[in-house]
């Protein structure tokens, strides 16, 4: 099955006390979804359902093998979701506020970039758009 990319957008996060890299990494994810509007997906590809749909998250963070890939993967309401953890973002010195994170300091800074892309075969069979107003989405 052909995909084509749809979308790119790009997110930018930081966890300020506790250095959590998962925290960030969510946070990152979440801001480059804010940004995105699919609709086309619905209107132009006919998809009422998100069927066919693939989001990529390619999400950088300081202390990779830190990061939930099952809390990053459920940050990702729509499609078939994948996710790549990679070595990057930002480490920077902070305060200790030990009532959010007893015995750290640093800020993390994460970045992510989602990538949307869509089966081009379902667009064949998808019949156009549906007005029953059911997305698909992830509650």
């Amino acid at each position: 099955m052909p995909r084509k990319r749809f979308a790119i957008e790009l997110g930018y996060a930081a966890d300020m006390h506790g250095e959590d890299m998962t925290k960030a990494a969510v946070r990152a994810v979440r801001d480059a979804i804010s940004r995105t509007c699919l609709c086309g997906i619905v209107e132009i590809w006919g998809r009422n359902q998100f069927q066919g749909v693939y989001v990529h998250a390619d999400v950088a963070v300081p202390v990779p093998e830190r990061v939930d890939t099952e809390e990053l993967l459920a940050a990702i309401p729509i499609g078939e979701k994948s996710v790549s953890v990679i070595a990057g973002g930002m480490s920077v010195a902070g305060i200790e506020v030990p009532c959010f994170g007893p015995g750290t300091s640093n800020i993390i800074v994460a970045c992510a970039a989602l990538t949307v892309s869509v089966d081009t075969d379902a667009m064949e069979h998808s019949g156009g758009a549906s007005r029953d107003g059911a997305c698909g989405c992830a509650t």
